[in-house]
């Protein structure tokens, strides 16, 4: 009896570590819906007891006859594995039509159950041995149709994402459907199918799946927020009424002139708001066009800066709202009080890296000893992350008392063609 258990044990024993450590945490994991919680929580269930019919069905085939019982954990097993596919399908398939596939479930199941009267499905003969009827691969045609949809379905809702989300569930579908092969046209028993063990490493990648997805949602709303946090900085109620009242004043003095600088005052704010719903990057010029406007407007406020621009590069994106809030930042913090206040605008392409510099010659700062001016106020630590998560760049920023400041964004060009592929 030791011999006949020592290849069992093993691989029984880290199957069932694995599905009842993926019950638990799917009962009690806040962080994935609840109804994808519910359902890797049934999918390891399953497999848990898929596992026990293997060994169970193991065991009947070499001990002695019981033909009866035999029946019934063979029905078991070819009822409960055409499930299976179908619960993965619910998860990346919320939207398609349930119905049917739980209806080719419960056919499955029911031809199966015909094994209890009839030998049109399968049956077992008084020697203990196994016979397939006319019906005996209703579960391996069923089955093989829920995994053709799972991968069918699991590139048309996630490729036009990224190419990595589609490679997990893509992945179990095939790794579970080559199993599901092997084990139909092997002739060696085995205590626990490949297709078991392939089903319950495929419900712990789901389960590692849905939490990568969890974290790109938090993601995307993390993105969300800075984007209302900068726009907010951006559109504060002293720059509104100070605008107003400048170009009120033109209009006493240059009416044409008010008239451009109200039309661009106009377009800044319908473009600080559009922001609000830019989840992906724009290009350059559009970026450089909007921080235009506004230093038309503050220009008019303080005669004695001027904004200047090298541009150089222009054949790369950034995310919106990212040169704009460092151009105000040294305009508000740096500059707006000389006389000869001067703030630049560079763009350059080195060695494969786009460089966006904004320079000052205001009053600077010691970046060892404090925070940078206005950094909370205007977002710099926001435009910096999103730099970073959107485009793999970076910021350097340099700042020397009396002198000025140094912002420098540097952002690779491989990740912006990564970027492309993506979309595409």
């Amino acid at each position: 009896m030791a011999q006949s258990l020592s290849p069992i044990s093993p691989v029984f024993f880290i199957i069932f570590l694995l599905l009842t450590g993926l019950i638990y945490v799917s009962a009690t994991d806040p962080y994935i819906r609840r109804e994808h919680r519910r359902i890797i929580f049934i999918i390891a269930v399953l497999c848990l007891a898929l596992t026990a019919q293997n060994l169970l069905d193991y065991r009947l085939t070499l001990g002695a006859p019981h033909t009866l019982f035999r029946t019934l954990v063979s029905v078991f097993g070819y009822s409960v594995r055409p499930a299976i596919p179908a619960l993965f399908l619910s998860v990346v398939d919320r939207k398609g039509k349930r119905w049917l596939r739980w209806l080719l479930v419960g056919v499955n199941a029911a031809i199966s159950c015909t094994a209890f009267f009839s030998g049109i499905c399968f049956y077992i003969d008084e020697a203990n041995l196994f016979h397939r009827g006319p019906l005996g691969y209703t579960c391996h045609i069923v089955s093989s149709v829920l995994l053709a949809a799972l991968a069918w379905r699991s590139v048309g809702n996630y490729g036009g994402q990224s190419k990595r989300d589609i490679v997990i569930p893509l992945s179990v579908a095939v790794i579970i459907l080559l199993s599901f092969v092997y084990d139909t046209l092997s002739s060696i028993s085995v205590p626990i199918s490949l297709l078991t063990i392939a089903a319950a490493c495929g419900a712990l990648f789901y389960y590692i799946w849905l939490h990568l997805q969890f974290v790109k949602e938090h993601e995307r709303d993390l993105m969300a927020t800075q984007r209302i946090q900068i726009m907010m900085t951006q559109i504060q109620p002293h720059f509104l009424f100070n605008a107003l009242n400048t170009i009120r004043a033109l209009y006493a003095k240059d009416p044409p002139l008010a008239d451009k600088i109200l039309e661009d005052f106009s377009a800044y704010l319908r473009q600080n708001l559009e922001s609000l719903s830019q989840t992906e990057l724009i290009p350059i010029s559009r970026e450089l066009e909007h921080t235009r406007l506004y230093t038309e407007i503050e220009m008019l406020r303080f005669p004695g800066v001027r904004v200047e621009y090298r541009i150089g590069d222009e054949h790369f994106e950034v995310p919106a709202l990212t040169i704009q809030p460092l151009v105000e930042n040294a305009i508000r913090h740096g500059v707006h009080s000389r006389k000869d206040g001067r703030v630049l605008v560079s763009t350059s392409c080195e060695s494969g890296v786009h460089r966006i510099t904004v320079e000052d010659n205001g009053a600077g700062f010691d970046p060892d000893r404090q925070a940078p001016p206005g950094e909370t106020h205007i977002g710099l630590k926001n435009v910096k992350d999103r730099v970073e998560q959107m485009c793999g760049g970076t910021m350097d920023l340099k700042s020397e008392i009396g002198k000025g400041t140094r912002v420098t964004l540097l952002i690779p060009d491989a990740f912006q063609k990564r970027k492309k592929e993506q979309r595409k």
